[in-house]
């Protein structure tokens, strides 16, 4: 007898469903940690990039949650409340002081940030190649997805190279 272990041995399905909430709950953290990012630069000139990104972030979400809906999965509360909870435990990190926010913080921020939309690139890209011709999809744009997740990393990358210099010097 073969006994499966997590998803080892699993269908499809179930493997898509697993995959799909992973996103969604990466979404969740990422929602989270932009929210907290905009807040805690208010004012500076890294605000409208974070304001631009959380908008991008929180329709790219409704589109997963499109895609889910599309492809009959089912969003997985636990998964949810763990990205949440992980994202609240993030802020406890050292950022060489002991309270507030400091430029390491920022440049920490901007990197895990940036992960994130390269996450969020490679679930478009995998989606594509694994569903691009299938009907349940059709009229949702998985290159502009994307696209504009590459878009979204490009603009990072340039503010967070300015916040390793801040940071770092």
């Amino acid at each position: 007898m073969k006994l499966a272990i997590g998803l080892r041995g699993s269908d499809a399905h179930t493997r898509l469903s697993a995959y799909l909430n992973d996103h969604l709950a990466g979404s969740t953290g990422a929602t989270e940690l932009a929210r907290r990012a905009i807040k805690s630069n208010q004012g500076s000139s890294y605000a409208p990039v974070l304001e631009q990104l959380l908008t991008g972030i929180e329709e790219d979400r409704a589109a997963l949650r499109d895609v889910m809906r599309r492809m009959d999965v089912t969003e997985d509360p636990v998964k949810h409340a763990v990205a949440w909870t992980t994202e609240k435990a993030g802020r406890l990190k050292l950022n060489g002081q002991l309270l507030g926010y400091s430029p390491l913080s920022r440049l920490v921020e901007l990197e895990a940030l940036s992960l994130g939309v390269m996450g969020k690139m490679s679930l478009w890209l995998a989606l594509g190649a694994a569903y691009r011709s299938d009907a349940r999809l059709e009229g949702v744009d998985l290159d502009d997805l994307a696209k504009r997740a590459r878009d979204q990393r490009q603009q990072l990358e340039r503010i967070r190279r300015r916040a390793a210099v801040e940071a770092l010097t």
